[in-house]
């Protein structure tokens, strides 16, 4: 069963200093209407800037998640974005003095604590979630890191990492409700880094506001005291610190046994909740980060995109992979028989990239002159084909693509590999190069089973019918 959205019913602010950038700051949490979404409202030159928290405006996962647009940017978002998707609350405008959020005490509980002080209300809508139809994967095998989506009637997580250090070593946990255990099991764990980190991080320009107060410090093994007074040198942090015998700096004691990895959960619960709506998943999760949070949550979104322009053209999912047939497509394109060169879409992704097949038959009309004896279809047609592949991904960026046409204005570095006769499947895999001043460049390419027939570089624009 559905809930329905949810904001806060007044108010509530917290104020402190960022970690990375150190800079003072305020948020204030103010409720918002349905739909609104989490918006944070930053400075941005002479006026304030809305920020939809998106994973399109991710710009940084450098140990936080930042996020941009123009010349407006907030730093590390995901403790703040965990805490309103830890409670479910859907519409929030978080308005920010500066450019990072408070770090607090390392973890999401000072915002949950706001929050929750503010009062979470129902509202009348009912949220939307994106539910996957299949696993959905993200790896870095390189790394050893590995997230899969998995469909689930609620949303879980299942989390392992291990580090070569006796202090962690291995760590695991499970999330099974958001509602029973986010707040009291999961929020208040601290971020945490290791002591051999600290010297290059703050030489990127990072931890400016980083202290013993808002993380926790693991000792890495062979360091003294002697390093740890350097480094404390370093940062300018005002007291001495002590190696300790539990393997965090201070003996700072930890609020769980698996802090650590409880945090990486809080972390992931941020940086997913970018996708823009809450997920029905379990997500399993092996040494993940916020580069990989971020990639798994740019995968979702590009499922729950297609799911929801099959759902929009009312596409029949007729075969594996089908996203829009004929039908759909004809709803979108301006063209008809014998110019409609595109039987079926498997992959859209609205002014990224697109794939369409064309199943060429022996009835083309054209193949009774091109040529009787010896039948090939023409290479202009071939590219047609293909530049309609690439209109159809164009108008899909619009919000009433039947009322607008796509013009080609340029073909450039057109090349023919080898014929198309009757009985070739074309699949073209069309992207987008560059967009400027509303023109567009897309490249093509089509193959028939994985053999290059035609490559192409396209130029184009839409108009108004």
């Amino acid at each position: 069963m559905n809930k329905h959205q949810r904001t806060i019913q007044r108010s509530a602010e917290l104020t402190g200093t960022g970690l990375h950038t150190g800079v003072a700051c305020t948020i204030r949490f103010n409720p918002a209407p349905v739909g609104t979404g989490v918006v944070f409202r930053v400075p941005g030159g002479k006026a304030t800037v809305d920020l939809k928290a998106d994973i399109d405006l991710v710009i940084d996962v450098n140990r936080g998640t930042t996020i941009a647009q123009g010349d407006a940017k907030v730093h590390t978002v995901e403790h703040v974005l965990s805490a309103l998707a830890g409670l479910e609350i859907d519409n929030c405008i978080c308005e920010l003095d500066n450019i990072e959020p408070p770090i607090g005490d390392g973890s999401s509980k000072p915002f949950v604590d706001v929050l929750l002080g503010a009062g979470v209300q129902s509202q009348d809508e009912p949220k939307i979630y994106f539910e996957p139809d299949a696993p959905i994967n993200y790896s870095e095998p390189a790394r050893g890191v590995d997230l899969i989506c998995l469909p689930s009637e609620d949303f879980r997580v299942t989390f392992m990492v291990d580090y070569k250090n006796p202090a962690l070593g291995t760590q695991y946990t499970t999330l099974a409700s958001l509602e029973a255990e986010y707040a009291t099991d999961f929020a208040p764990a601290r971020t945490f880094c290791f002591l051999s980190e600290v010297e290059a991080l703050f030489k990127q320009g990072l931890i400016r506001g980083g202290r013993l107060d808002n993380a926790v410090v693991i000792c890495d093994d062979g360091y003294t005291e002697k390093d740890a007074e350097r480094l404390r040198l370093l940062i300018g942090y005002p007291r001495p610190v002590s190696i300790g015998k539990t393997g965090i700096l201070d003996d700072i004691p930890l609020r769980f046994p698996n802090e650590p990895v409880r945090h990486k959960v809080l972390d992931l619960i941020g940086d997913l909740s970018l996708v823009g709506v809450p997920i029905k998943a379990h997500i399993l999760a092996a040494r993940s980060g916020h580069a990989a949070n971020v990639g798994l949550a740019r995968k979702i979104r590009a499922e729950m995109d297609k799911k929801r322009l099959a759902e929009k053209y009312k596409a029949p999912a007729i075969g594996k992979g089908l996203q829009l047939d004929s039908q759909a497509i004809a709803q979108i394109m301006p063209h008809r028989y014998p110019m409609l060169l595109i039987d079926r879409v498997l992959n859209l992704e609205p002014g990224k990239r697109v794939t369409a097949i064309k199943n060429v038959t022996f009835n083309e009309p054209y193949f009774a002159g091109h040529f009787p004896q010896h039948p090939v279809m023409p290479g202009v047609l071939i590219v047609e084909a293909m530049a309609q592949a690439g209109g159809l991904m164009l108008l899909n960026m619009i919000e009433n693509p039947q009322e607008m046409v796509v013009y080609f204005m340029g073909i450039d570095n057109a090349r023919f590999r080898r014929p198309v006769r009757p009985g070739d499947q074309l699949r073209f895999e069309v992207e987008m190069l560059q967009s400027r001043r509303g023109m567009w460049k897309i490249a093509g390419k089509a193959y028939v089973d994985d053999a290059l027939v035609t490559e192409a570089t396209m130029m184009a624009m839409l108009m108004e019918k």
